[in-house]
Order: structure tokens, then sequence, then C-alpha cells
């Protein structure tokens, strides 16, 4: 007998861990909705035409590749010089787009720009979309690292206003906070302060080998990250001018002063600076009590396509990487031939989301239960009698249910304890006689009885 498995870096979610993530779902979904995000979803497949060349080399080897299916679709004439084509592809793992042409999808900030060129002439701009969906990346699996998982998306084009920056602070704030995570930091950093470092280093255009490193600096601290410097071309000269960046401290505003002595001659790093300090402003307009907003110069993701502000979240004192991130792009949609349109988004990513509130112990008790009553009837007769009683629970918006099986009452109430539901229903003779249900509450044990016509608002209380 075969034993069944699951491929690797995937999971099954169970009634518990499926409540608790339609709770962090249901929370962000919520939140995109009152800043007047539009839902939206693309196919789980994209043409690799599509997805291929947007991640860079490293991400165009993640992957996920679907073999065609031609040879079966093929006509007769064609199938068996097809097929022997196919075999002989695939013996080689070759990438001809005789054998593979599509892929799943890696992210959803691909898809969604795609989707903006399509459609460009329906949409109204700005256009503000949000998108929560699985997407897939073979890699290499650990914890807080699968091969499928599910983004939460939002994004806006159309606009470079800083105030969507300052919206995507106000909805990570907000989304955290309801969710019970108090104890985070967003991150934010802007990719024209980057390239201003690489110029101020005397080595322009080598942003990328520099934030490479010194995006590791809280990790591995400043000897080495000077090391790696060395180790990637840097002189000692040019390692020396960035002292400014492995020294900075102070709060949000302080930083910016420092950066604007700093870039006293630069254009792109004023530039960079002056947007840092207006979304700061837009932030402390909205009048968030503790923005947890920290200026992070070394911060460093997406330099391939982010143009002006970075972001990035991590929760404190838990070991588990950024829970979400993004940044403003400038030419995204320019790939799929629509040049020039500006965007800013960010997402936030749910399964790390429920294992950091997994491991802080977190989680809402009542979402592990979606049954709120339970009828527990005695013989036939009181099933008869508890099915209208079910219906008007029902209708009054209760989640409720009837035992489906004649058994021991000792069996219906240990089915209650195993789903956790509050309530249950006792209908015997007696009841039926009196039209006194007997309403028992399974955490406290405490048991009374209680009109048909009242049950409804006693469970609601």
């Amino acid at each position: 007998m075969q034993k069944p498995t699951l491929p690797k870096g995937t999971r099954d979610f169970g009634p518990v861990q499926m409540a608790r993530r339609n709770f962090i779902f249901d929370t962000i979904k919520s939140t995109f909705q009152q800043f007047g995000f539009m839902p939206l979803e693309t196919p789980a497949m994209e043409n690799l035409s599509v997805l291929t060349g947007k991640y860079g080399d490293e991400g165009d080897q993640l992957l996920f590749k679907i073999l065609n299916s031609r040879p079966h679709e093929a006509k007769e004439v064609e199938k068996e010089k097809m097929q022997q084509e196919f075999t002989r592809l695939l013996a080689q793992n070759s990438n001809s787009s005789l054998l593979t042409e599509k892929g799943l999808r890696y992210d959803l900030t691909v898809p969604f720009a795609r989707y903006v060129v399509m459609n460009r002439n329906d949409i109204a701009f700005p256009f503000k979309r949000y998108q929560i969906q699985p997407v897939w990346r073979a890699d290499r699996p650990q914890r807080g690292r699968y091969r499928e998982f599910y983004q939460c998306d939002a994004d806006v084009v159309g606009t470079d206003s800083l105030l969507c920056e300052a919206e995507i602070v106000c909805m990570m704030n907000q989304v955290l906070t309801q969710l019970g995570i108090t104890d985070f930091t967003i991150k934010i950093n802007n990719r024209k302060v980057l390239t201003a470092l690489a110029e101020m280093a005397g080595a322009p255009g080598q942003e990328g080998p520099l934030c490479v490193a010194i995006d590791k600096l809280d990790k591995i601290g400043r000897e080495k990250v000077e090391q790696e410097l060395a180790e990637r071309g840097f002189s000692p000269e040019s390692i020396g001018k960035l002292d400014p960046v492995f020294t900075m401290q102070g709060t949000f505003g302080e930083k910016i002063q420092q950066l604007q002595q700093l870039f006293a001659s630069s254009e792109t790093g004023r530039e960079g600076v002056s947007e840092l300090q207006e979304v700061m402003e837009l932030v402390n307009g909205f009048g968030l009590q503790n923005p947890r907003l920290e200026f992070d110069v070394t911060l460093a993701r997406g330099l391939s396509y982010y143009t002006g502000a970075i972001f990035e979240v991590k929760v404190n004192n838990v070991q588990i990487g950024s829970i979400s991130g993004g940044g403003r792009y400038d030419n995204l949609t320019g790939a799929f031939g629509l040049p020039g349109v500006s965007g800013v988004g960010f997402s936030f990513g749910v399964d790390r989301i429920y294992d950091v509130m997994e491991e802080l112990g977190i989680f809402p008790a009542h979402n592990a239960a979606s049954t709120r009553v339970l009828l527990v009837a005695f013989d036939a007769e009181a099933r008869k009698y508890a099915l209208p009683v079910l219906r008007q629970l029902r209708q009054a918006g209760i989640n409720s249910e009837l035992y489906p099986d004649q058994t021991k009452m000792k069996k219906q109430l240990d089915y209650a304890n195993a789903k956790s539901i509050p309530w249950v229903v006792l209908i015997g003779s007696d009841e039926m006689a009196s039209g006194q249900l007997a309403l028992k509450n399974m955490q406290t044990g405490e048991q009374q009885s209680v009109p048909v016509e009242g049950l409804i608002g006693k469970v609601s209380q």
C-alpha cells in the first residue's frame, strides 16, 4: 500500500488552521477595501514569456514550469513525430517551447502588470487593486519559506503621488495592529539613496553588489561587511567613504538631516531624501499615534525594478524574516509595451504572519470554532422537533448543526468538545412536552432551561 505524502514545501491546512488563516485574510481584505482597493484575480499559470526575465537569473531558476500537453492534442498525422521529439527534449531537460510554454506564477506583481497593459483602455487611473492568491517558487524549503504560499498584494498604478506610500504605512499599521501584532518595525529606504551611496563611494552603477553587502550589516556586523565589499572589488578608499552609513544613528528626522549633508552635491541623493521626508510628513498628517516607521539606509530589496521608496516589515523578537515588503516602481509595465506608468505596491506574506501569530500565541480562541450550537436529539421524534429549531438558528445567522446519527448523548457531547462548539441544546421528551429546551454551556458546564423563542437571544448574548 502506498503511503500518502505531500510535496516538499507545501502544507495541508485543517479546520483550525483555516479558521485562523481566514481571520488573517479577512483582516487584510477589509483594510484593503477600506482604503479603496478593488479585488483582482489572475490565472495560476502564465505564459513563460510573461514570467521570464522579470525576476533576474535567480528568479528564473525558481520558476515552476508546466509541461505541454501538445502531443495529446496534435492531429494523428503529427502525433507520433511530436511525441518522439517531446520525449527527446524531456530527456535533455530542455527549455524548448515544444516542451514547456507556461509556468506557475512566481508573484502577483508581474501578472498584475500584464493585466494592466492588456486592459489599459478599460481601467480608470489611478488604478487601485488588491489580489490574494497563492504563488509558487522552486526554492529550498525551510522555516518561514515554502514552495507554495499566499501573497496579499495591494498596488496603485498611474500616479507618482507620495500619498500612496504614506497610505501603505497606514495599511501596514492597521492590519498588524488588528491582528494583535504590536511589536513590529516598518523599515523604509529609497532607491535613489542607494544610487547616491554608490556614487559617493566612487562606484556609480555598482549599487547592486554594494547593497547586497551593506544589507547584511545588522546580521554580520561592520567588519564582515567591509570584508565582503573588498571581495566584491571595492577599494579601501571607497569603503572608507561609507563610514557615515555604518555609524548613522538617531531618529527618522535626525537621519534625514545627516543624509542631507552627505548628499549636498548629489541631485539624486537629495531627491531621495526629499521623498523620504515627505512620506514621513504625510504619515504624521494621518495622526498615527505610533507609525513604527524607521528609516534604514542599508535596506535594499527589489533593486532590479524599484525606483523610489522601499518598504520592509519585521516583527521584533521573533526569528522569522520580513512579513511584508514593497516599493515604488516607475516602469514595470514597460516590459509589456506600456512605458512610463508609475506605481507603488506592497505585499503581506500570510504564511509568515501565521507563523508569527502562532509563535506569539495571539490567535483569537473563538476563531477555532465554526459551529456555535449543536442540537442533541435523544430519539427520532426529538430529531423531527429539532429541525425547525435548527432552521430558526441558521436564519438568525447562528452557525448551527444537528448531530446526524441517533446515538448515545455522551458521543454527541464528545463531538461538541472535539469541535470546540460552545453551546449544546438537549432535546428529549420532557423538553418537547414543556417547550423548554436544555441549553448547556460546554465551557462552564452550566445548564439552564430556555424557551424555544428565547433560545436565539440567549445564544447571541
